[in-house]
């Protein structure tokens, strides 16, 4: 029997009341669209986010009235451009309460990763050193630190979870205490397991030790508001597309001393001042670090985005994808074998699962048929699988546009599903 589910089980009439998401689904136009001929549940947030008309809009204009290069015409065009381009970055940086030449864009978090392994890491690591990471680690944020670390000699360290999804606190502290740790390097949430990481504690204690502290925050973006000078690590980087802006643009915040002591990470374009046959400067931060023509649509959308979703109340979206989580958790429950990876108290809106008898993959075709999209397989966290004891999850990842049919729908799917392949 499949329970019934309510937010009125979570959450006063109140606090449901209180947040329209009728309204906010109306600015998503691919939400009206149907999946196998059914109306579409789009639960693969996680993975990537749905864009408003507003980003849309945003593209569509900058290509049919502004396209130009920047920071090279002196023409109306480039003009414009270059304006618009420059109030992405006054907007990136006023989101994160940081300073506007500690913005430097890139393709996203996988590219900005890589950028403070080869440059950042290779400035300041040496044989040795030791960096460390965690076990719900996506590979974006292990590979980069492995090819930095093989070359230049220095180990990682894993630091484990508890069996609740959550970080091995006195593990960590003991390796900030007893190893050379020079980097730490971890994610704001996971993507597997939802776990949000008590980022300012374990950053007061890394800088205690001198270690520098990297944040993945490209789950944690689409959720929270960010005051990166408050959280005081030394880098953070999140993507675009997660926070309902395009895909192919991301950030990197960096301290602007970390950034002025960096080498260049890319070579050409406006990240020289001067360029001769017998040597070469730079530029400052950013354009050191932005080599090449600039992505200027998509900063510009991407500024589009955190305007759009900076117009509603935080509580209640974080209220109201709770409610989600918690009623999806609730109807799938009762299925016998299930199984939830993550469980810590206060997770965020992820909820990754398995069911004994039911391939993940298996269940995800039966879904779609019924025009609900999930993600299944590793999620990029083969390591955290690995510890996990599995070779996949299903994995349902909500935004603050779903709705509770949704989840409903989710449940009975799966219910059903589940009947079909026992």
């Amino acid at each position: 029997m499949i329970k019934s589910l309510t937010f009125s089980n979570f959450f006063s009439s109140q606090e449901m009341s209180s947040f329209n998401v009728n309204s906010v689904r109306s600015h998503f136009p691919i939400l009206n669209r149907s999946n196998r001929g059914k109306s579409i549940a789009y639960l693969d947030n996680a993975a990537t986010s749905q864009k408003p008309n507003s980003v849309i809009d945003c593209l569509s204009n900058y290509y049919r009235n502004t396209n130009s290069n920047v920071h090279r015409g002196i023409y109306e065009l480039a003009e414009e451009a270059e304006a618009q381009y420059a109030s992405a970055r006054k907007i990136v940086a006023n989101h994160c309460s940081v300073r506007e030449n500690e913005i430097i864009f890139t393709r996203g978090t996988t590219e900005a990763l890589n950028l403070l392994a080869h440059s950042f890491g290779r400035a300041q690591l040496s044989s040795g050193d030791v960096i460390a990471l965690t076990e719900m680690e996506h590979h974006a944020n292990i590979v980069p630190w492995q090819i930095i670390g093989k070359e230049l000699g220095t180990t990682i360290e894993v630091i484990p979870i508890l069996p609740d999804g959550s970080l091995d606190r006195d593990f960590l502290s003991n390796v900030l205490k007893q190893k050379k740790v020079r980097i730490l390097s971890l994610c704001a949430i996971s993507n597997t397991l939802g776990t949000i990481n008590p980022l300012k504690e374990i950053i007061r204690e890394a800088h205690q030790y001198e270690t520098f502290v990297v944040v993945d925050g490209a789950q944690s973006a689409p959720h929270e508001r960010l005051n990166l000078t408050e959280l005081d690590c030394d880098f953070f980087c999140f993507s675009g597309h997660k926070v309902y802006g395009p895909m192919g643009i991301g950030v990197l915040y960096g301290k602007a001393e970390l950034l002025e002591a960096m080498p260049p990470y890319q070579g050409g374009g406006d990240m020289i001042d001067q360029v001769s046959f017998s040597g070469t400067t730079f530029a400052s931060s950013p354009q050191k670090f932005e080599a090449g023509t600039p992505n200027v649509a998509d900063a510009i959308a991407l500024g589009e985005a955190l305007r759009f979703f900076a117009q509603y109340d935080l509580k209640e979206v974080q209220c109201h994808e709770t409610a989600l989580l918690e009623s999806a958790r609730h109807g799938l429950s009762d299925i016998p074998g299930f199984k939830e990876h993550g469980t810590v108290p206060g997770k965020a809106a992820v909820l990754s699962f398995s069911i004994d008898g039911a391939h993940p993959h298996d269940l995800a075709s039966i879904l779609d048929a019924e025009g609900i999209a999930i993600r299944t397989g590793h999620h990029c966290c083969q390591p955290l699988m690995g510890k996990l004891g599995v070779e996949a999850t299903a994995r349902a990842s909500f935004a603050f546009y779903n709705t509770l049919e949704e989840t409903e729908r989710l449940v009975k799917a799966t219910h059903k599903a589940v009947t079909l392949l026992r």
